[in-house]
């Protein structure tokens, strides 16, 4: 893929045995982050809409219920897992960060976290997410704090929650979110999926299958006449925030 950075020797380093390549076949990529990134499976979502239009993508979650990168930072396994290398892309994702005090850590600890992704080979990437049920006049400020830390670090911005303000401009009562308000629906899942798929690739979302079987054989579906909605709105927000 075109944006994957080239690692260059320095002149007179030994390059010593270093972190594992990247397939050369694909794209290995590692979700960090909490339940919103790994409730239903979406990780594998993305995964299995790479398969649908012939691509190998390897997915990898390390998820922790409420997590922040500080959280994963301190705990130092998901910092050994990058550092142990063959990634394309690492994704990173906290709550929605919208308060300055929120969008200062989630920008330091991106920082943190993009030496050792770096050094390894990989890209960093930004996964939006959106604000609790309470609190949709938020929307403007987390987009902010996630694009400040994708800019931090020259790393990809994946504005998947915008997809879904994008899905409701164009129906308000799409079931995006679970009845606590917070976590993802199946089908908000879903449509986050279409969003990172898209920036992952460079390509539109639109015209994928509206159902797609995950590696463990379960599958990932929306009604037939919804899915150009959710692919219509993950594009959308794709092409006016995202940051590749």
């Amino acid at each position: 893929m075109d944006f994957l950075p080239r690692r260059r020797s320095r002149p007179g380093s030994s390059p010593g045995p270093g972190p594992s390549p990247a397939p050369k076949d694909g794209l290995r990529v590692l979700f960090v982050g909490s339940s919103r990134t790994y409730a239903n499976d979406m990780p594998s979502i993305v995964q299995a809409f790479a398969r649908s239009i012939g691509e190998r993508l390897d997915v990898v979650t390390a998820g922790q219920g409420g997590a922040s990168l500080e959280d994963h930072w301190n705990q130092g396994g998901v910092v050994r897992k990058i550092a142990a290398g063959g990634w394309s892309v690492v994704v990173l994702q906290q709550g929605p960060s919208s308060t300055p005090e929120n969008r200062e850590n989630l920008r330091e600890f991106t920082r943190r976290f993009a030496g050792p992704i770096q050094k390894a080979g990989a890209r960093p990437a930004l996964f939006m997410v959106w604000p609790a049920a309470n609190r949709q006049g938020d929307f403007e400020e987390i987009r902010k704090s996630y694009t400040l830390a994708a800019e931090d670090v020259g790393g990809m911005l994946m504005p998947a929650g915008e997809a879904w303000r994008s899905v409701w401009q164009r129906d308000p009562g799409m079931p995006l979110l679970k009845g606590d308000g917070v976590h993802p629906s199946p089908m908000g899942s879903f449509t986050l999926a279409l969003s990172i798929f898209g920036m992952l690739y460079g390509r539109s979302p639109v015209g994928l299958p509206a159902r797609v079987r995950l590696t463990k054989g379960s599958f990932a579906q929306v009604s037939p006449g919804l899915a150009p909605l959710l692919q219509e709105g993950a594009a959308e927000a794709n092409e006016q925030f995202g940051r590749r």
